[in-house]
């Protein structure tokens, strides 16, 4: 190759290259809403919450992508993040999917299924199993991409101003409930309520609500909840996890580089490992405060009430699946993959919960 030739071949690649290294420089100024409200921890501050998000996308990306978060009511009212985000107002939010089921009844699927998938379970469909995946494909003629960000574990039931002692006891009771759970109590005569969190503790203390539902002890306490209500229910048959999502506009994804898509990704993985780790390491000292200095009764539904629970959750998915091709999509790979992850729990999770974990002869 003569000189002259070697040095067009270089001017050349310099010209292909150049577009690329502007692009890998280029800064991303984004907003995210969130449904909840100020301080709330685990929601919106603290470790895997979005603030801890949004540090983390910054600090991976040098700066590169900068996230400016807003908790609920700073920008835009609590639980109008989809509309915002589809917009392209914002581009990010922090919500939980079944905010969204009055416009996309599978989208609940991506949050917790009653009687469905613990963190372990939830996550290995999501990241392993083509849950991920359906999501996606779930959201895209909205315009919008989610991924997982964060995860409760195990919700409590919830706290009842008078004690359940039957399926009688939920006619015309008022509840605080979100998600799937809230049309299977609307079978049992219960009076379905969405309230964001910060209005829970006002509607119970009032008695606008005889019951209702948030996430579990800590959070729970910070609302103040204990003192509107001493009866504290638990089985998780409601959300035996809760996801908590990452909203992105689609088109605002897509400009993004591959890195950046990248580190965003991993920063919300990370989230969901470091938020369930959190909540984890604190519910077991809440729960014991909540029982030992307020006077809470803290207790299992009865069995009756969790067989019919049961029952009705089965037909309630099963009837809404029928309605809906995606829907039906979604909920036969969930419990294609919850059948096959409770035959290994059998034998792993439920056999160290009933036996190894207990505390007897070890403390």
């Amino acid at each position: 190759m003569t000189k002259s030739a070697v040095g067009a071949a270089a001017a050349g690649a310099a010209v292909v290259a150049a577009p690329n290294i502007v692009r890998a420089q280029e800064t991303f100024n984004w907003k995210m809403t969130n449904a909840y409200g100020p301080g709330s921890p685990f929601y919106v501050t603290g470790p895997g919450s979005p603030e801890d998000f949004c540090k983390r996308v910054t600090e991976m990306s040098n700066g590169r992508l900068n996230i400016q978060h807003f908790a609920a009511g700073e920008l835009i009212p609590a639980l109008e993040g989809f509309d915002a985000v589809q917009a392209g107002t914002v581009e990010m939010n922090a919500a939980n999917a079944y905010f969204w089921a009055g416009k996309i009844f599978a989208a609940q699927y991506f949050t917790t299924v009653p009687f469905g998938l613990n963190f372990q379970g939830m996550n290995a469909w999501l990241y392993h199993a083509g849950g991920l995946d359906l999501w996606h494909e779930v959201y895209k003629p909205y315009g919008l991409v989610a991924f997982p960000m964060g995860n409760t574990g195990v919700q409590m039931t919830g706290w009842f101003r008078e004690p359940i002692e039957s399926l009688d006891d939920f006619k015309g009771l008022k509840m605080r409930i979100p998600g799937l759970a809230g049309k299977v109590y609307q079978q049992i005569g219960v009076e379905v309520k969405l309230l964001p969190g910060g209005e829970i503790f006002p509607a119970l203390e009032r008695g606008v609500i005889d019951a209702a539902e948030f996430v579990g002890p800590y959070q729970d306490r910070r609302l103040g909840l204990q003192k509107a209500a001493k009866y504290y229910y638990t089985t998780g048959w409601h959300e035996p996890s809760n996801v908590t999502e990452l909203l992105i506009n689609q088109k605002a994804w897509e400009s993004l580089p591959a890195d950046l898509q990248a580190i965003v990704k991993n920063a919300a993985q990370a989230c969901n490992l470091d938020s369930h780790s959190w909540c984890e390491a604190n519910n077991a000292a809440a729960l014991r405060d909540l029982v030992e200095n307020f006077g809470v009764t803290a207790q299992t539904l009865p069995d009756e009430v969790v067989t019919k629970l049961k029952g009705i959750t089965k037909e309630t998915l099963e009837a809404e699946a029928a309605k809906d091709p995606i829907t039906k999509k979604v909920h036969e790979s969930f419990m294609a993959f919850r059948d096959n992850h409770h035959e290994w729990a059998a034998v792993s999770e439920k056999p160290y919960h009933g036996i190894i974990s207990s505390k007897d002869g070890m403390s």
